[in-house]
């Protein structure tokens, strides 16, 4: 691998002085010069199931034992192996490169033979998002006034990121479930019955249950999440798909069921995560003000710490060289970014729920205050009781 300024290994060298290139080892931090080089001596080996060979003749697994040949076999081999050229020379051409515009992309599709990313839009800080820390008065701060969650599904565990919404789409993150086991073990599925049926307790001193969730397909058995969607209810518990393509809707719901009786809908992944970056990036708020569109994160370790920060800042705008088109794409490079998937599922669910059901966050905060101007305190029903309020003192 080449490397950079910011890798451990690649090819390295002093500055100004290409003739002192050599490569430092990825694995076991050694210094390699090219002529100290042996390719005879050198293996091919798999990423994906490190089974290896020296001749494309005779192979072997991870432990070594002899295997049958594969049917196909692709290699990506750049030019720090070609007997053509030297380490020097590429040093040289790299050097180049950065005096012109278009040289990196060049460098990168010809001499590594790799696409060329290029990053359209600075990437977002997680200490940005550490300084939108709050403390929370209850689970549920005294604004919000609505639950939406998103289930992001691999295979050894679901994660469950819980979002409260106030008007103006002010967003407070609630909690993280993170259900560890098989995906298709019941036990697991049972675990994560328990979590979308929880209640939270709102500052108001009521409790207020998820109210609409949307649950990735990506990577398990569909039917999985289709019979979750059964069993706590069809407009409740949303399937969804991501459709990476620019312009499309944050969430399109069906209009009819599919053939196994739930609604997939279809999440514009890159529309979401433009939106929900742009407001992850603004300008922290006071705490104190409701502010449209904020993002706001408790002081509680259990639910947030620099480990989701990172992951909700996970992914970069880069633009892509794809069938020979350039293209604008998220790319995580990576990095974890569950987080960040359950934020984008969260928004969705909270999206069609203005879309389809007419939710008005405004109005319920409304009714929610008005609700609590009608009912007394404790205090007030035992002056009540006693006489004391609208009653007759004796």
């Amino acid at each position: 691998k080449f490397g950079d300024g910011s890798t451990p290994f690649g090819l390295k060298w002093e500055k100004s002085k290409p003739e002192t290139v050599y490569y430092l080892c990825e694995h076991n931090g050694c210094v390699i010069r090219q002529s100290e080089l042996d390719q005879k001596a050198g293996r091919w080996i798999c990423d994906n199931t490190g089974m290896w060979t020296r001749d494309g003749l005779a192979y072997f697994s991870a432990s070594g034992e002899e295997v049958p040949p594969p049917r196909s076999i692709t290699f990506h081999i750049w030019t720090a192996y070609s007997p053509f050229t030297t380490w020097i020379q590429i040093i040289y051409d790299w050097l180049d490169a950065l005096k012109d515009p278009n040289g990196v992309k060049t460098f990168i599709n010809t001499t590594l033979g790799e696409p060329y990313e290029e990053a359209v839009a600075e990437k977002l800080s997680h200490e940005l998002l550490l300084e939108k820390v709050i403390h929370y008065a209850a689970p549920v701060p005294e604004r919000v006034v609505y639950l939406t969650a998103g289930i992001d599904s691999q295979r050894n565990r679901y994660e469950m990121y819980v979002w409260g919404w106030a008007p103006g789409e002010e967003a407070f993150l609630i909690d993280k479930q993170i259900i560890m086991g098989r995906h298709d073990d019941e036990d697991t599925l049972q675990r994560v019955d328990a979590v979308i049926n929880k209640k939270y307790r709102h500052a108001d001193g009521t409790d207020i249950s998820i109210s609409r969730i949307c649950w990735d397909i990506g990577g398990i058995d569909a039917e999985i999440v289709y019979k979750r969607s059964k069993k706590h209810g069809i407009f409740r518990v949303l399937p969804v798909k991501g459709a990476s393509v620019y312009g499309k809707p944050v969430i399109t719901m069906p209009k009819k069921r599919n053939q196994s009786g739930v609604f997939l809908c279809e999440i514009g992944t890159d529309t979401a995560k433009e939106m929900l970056y742009a407001r992850m990036g603004a300008v922290t708020a006071p705490a104190d003000e409701a502010t449209p569109y904020a993002i706001r994160f408790p002081d509680n370790p259990d639910v947030f710490t620099e480990v989701e920060a990172k992951q909700l800042v996970a992914e970069e705008l880069v633009e892509k060289l794809v069938n020979g088109k350039f293209r604008l794409l998220w790319d995580a490079k990576g990095r974890r970014n569950e987080a960040l998937d359950c934020l984008v599922y969260a928004s969705a669910a909270l999206r069609v729920s203005v879309q389809r059901w007419q939710l008005d966050l405004e109005a319920l905060a409304t009714s929610r205050k008005s609700e609590e101007q009608d009912t007394p305190t404790l205090e007030q029903l035992a002056a009540m009781l006693a006489g004391g309020v609208n009653g007759n003192n004796h």
